[in-house]
């Protein structure tokens, strides 16, 4: 039995939505059981619990970071009950990303009085993927309508992005998915990311591979240098 943890996050507008629908379809296919953990951000903000409203941002941090460690251990347990099969847990968003919120005096002073460390909560996930937000090389396409809970500007957000980078440095397997190609191209280049660290041959290399269709022989025959050679 296989169960690997990772974090898909970056910054506002990154395509994490659709990354995640892809990673759950692509790794099925690939024998993967795919378990994902919601962000937690998104579910508070949308039912009521928002940081504006909490007594202060960290009385609000404290609130997410409880819920969110929460979640993942309900989510490991029950993967350990799963069988001899491979499970990966995607977390939609990690522990650390809440560094980019604080003060980090104050995100080390929650981190205390909840019991963890830092260290621990950087490394307790197997690999970091980021994807960049469009608010940097593709900020035509920054948007606030996909999200309800998104409310930063094209400069905030392209600001945030570089604190999440900076609040998950460290970890062995960072990896950063920017914008210098076409989303599409985006969207594939996480997942050869994934793949590789899994130990897997990516659904985009067996396309590659296999999906040319074999010439036929008349074709062949017809060639200046002939079919036997």
């Amino acid at each position: 039995m296989t169960i690997r943890k990772i974090v898909v996050t970056g910054g506002p507008c990154g395509g994490k939505t659709t990354a995640l629908s892809r990673i759950q379809h692509d790794l099925s296919h690939l024998g993967y059981t795919v378990l994902t953990v919601p962000e937690t951000a998104t579910s508070l903000i949308t039912n009521g619990v928002t940081p504006w409203d909490c007594g202060t941002t960290v009385d609000y941090q404290r609130c997410q970071m409880r819920l969110q460690r929460a979640k993942e251990l309900a989510f490991e347990e029950a993967a350990a009950t799963m069988g001899d099969r491979k499970i990966l847990i995607v977390c939609d968003r990690g522990m650390m990303d809440n560094k980019a919120y604080m003060q980090e005096d104050d995100f080390y002073r929650v981190l205390e009085e909840l019991g963890l460390t830092e260290i621990e909560q950087r490394e307790g996930y197997d690999a970091v993927f980021h994807l960049v937000t469009v608010a940097k090389g593709a900020e035509e396409f920054y948007t606030l309508k996909n999200n309800g809970a998104r409310i930063e500007s094209v400069e905030e957000a392209a600001e945030l992005d570089d604190r999440f980078i900076a609040a998950w440095a460290g970890h062995p397997h960072l990896r950063v998915i920017d914008n210098r190609r076409g989303f599409e191209d985006k969207m594939r280049w996480l997942m050869q990311e994934i793949t590789y660290f899994l130990g897997e041959v990516s659904p985009y290399e067996i396309r590659r591979k296999y999906g040319a269709a074999y010439p036929s022989a008349d074709w062949l025959e017809s060639l200046p240098c002939g079919a036997t050679h």
